[in-house]
């Protein structure tokens, strides 16, 4: 006897929903494609009913414009550019064009902005440091919108596509290169606690000394916010103790060029008296004086992924488990760093 197969799940259809909402099914198209002329509560009461019965439109039925949405936290720096680039790289050869958006330091962008998409109908969106909130997520997948986040501030889940880099074995790798010219006393100043990426390249600087056999003064850590501002400042102030350290290991290259700063207002050189690692490796690194020992992160190529995979998402008929990609991270070693000054 064969077993009994089990029962198919059904999505609702629009005229279905609309019936539940007690609109009309052009009212709940409206809502879809987000139209602005639909009442505020109206809107609400359908996106809920879109959510709780899984509605996904299906691909066939989507018409696209030619866009790519990348969005950033925020928008001001030369990482962003390097980001830009990977993207633009990738929708140029596709034929595509691509929309800037940026969500102020929030780490989820505002309502607006899903909006603003669901009418804009992209072939997918590039989040850069920053997620979704699941009301957003509903949104965009009831839309057959793929989204991919790059480099995720915090745990993007199980269900979200990423890409992201190995920060954990480059802290490890920046703070083994200062053991290995015999430093013992080395500082670090990372990026914000909320963003994933900064706690593992602290915990990679961590696991290197404990593996050195040496211990870690919390004293030696600051925690930054990624900017110049915040490198120069903390710089000051690990540079100004008695006690202080010989080498400093910096979240970013932003930071580290804070930090550079600090060294010459303190009459320090570098790398006489200091040793400076930075992350990221963007184009500056090399022009600096002296050039800036540092951790690579493969920004563009992180962000020709992220595109190609919103782009594969975006061209399959049915759904495929999460795919989480780790780029490697590798040192490079220019004039920033040399053997500790004999104090």
């Amino acid at each position: 006897m064969k077993p009994s197969k089990p029962a198919e799940t059904r999505t609702a259809t629009l005229a279905e929903i609309a019936r539940e909402a007690g609109v009309s099914a052009p009212t709940v198209s409206k809502v879809l494609n987000g139209r602005a002329d639909v009442a505020p509560a109206t809107r609400t009461r359908v996106e809920e009913l879109l959510r709780a019965h899984g509605y996904r439109r299906r691909r066939a039925e989507t018409s696209r414009s030619p866009l790519i949405d990348l969005v950033f936290h925020e928008l001001e720096s030369a990482w962003a550019l390097e980001v830009i680039r990977g993207v633009e790289n990738v929708a140029r050869a596709a034929g595509l064009s691509v929309v800037l958006s940026e969500s102020a330091g929030r780490l989820t962008p505002g309502r607006t902005w899903a909006d603003q998409v669901a009418a804009r109908r992209p072939h997918g969106v590039v989040l850069v440091l920053s997620g979704l909130d699941e009301s957003q997520r509903a949104l965009l997948t009831s839309r057959s919108i793929p989204f991919v986040v790059m480099d995720p501030a915090g745990d993007p889940g199980p269900d979200v596509p990423s890409i992201g880099a190995t920060n954990w074995q480059g802290g490890l790798a920046a703070t083994r290169h200062l053991l290995e010219l015999g430093h013992t006393r080395i500082g670090a100043i990372s990026g914000p606690s909320r963003m994933m990426c900064s706690r593992a390249r602290i915990d990679g600087y961590r696991a290197a000394l404990e593996t050195a056999g040496l211990p870690v003064d919390p004293s030696l850590v600051a925690a930054g916010d990624f900017h110049h501002d915040s490198g120069y400042r903390l710089g000051l102030e690990l540079l100004g103790r008695p006690d202080r350290p010989t080498a400093v290991f910096a979240g970013n290259d932003l930071q580290a060029l804070g930090l550079y700063e600090a060294a010459r207002e303190l009459g320090l050189r570098i790398p006489e008296d200091l040793s400076v690692v930075g992350f990221d490796d963007l184009p500056v690194a090399r022009w600096v004086g002296p050039p800036l020992t540092t951790v690579r992160q493969p920004l563009t190529e992180m962000a020709e992924a992220a595109a190609r995979l919103v782009l594969e998402l975006g061209r399959e008929r049915e759904e495929r488990a999460a795919t989480r990609v780790e780029l490697a991270t590798g040192l490079v070693v220019r004039s920033s760093t040399d053997v500790p000054p004999a104090l």
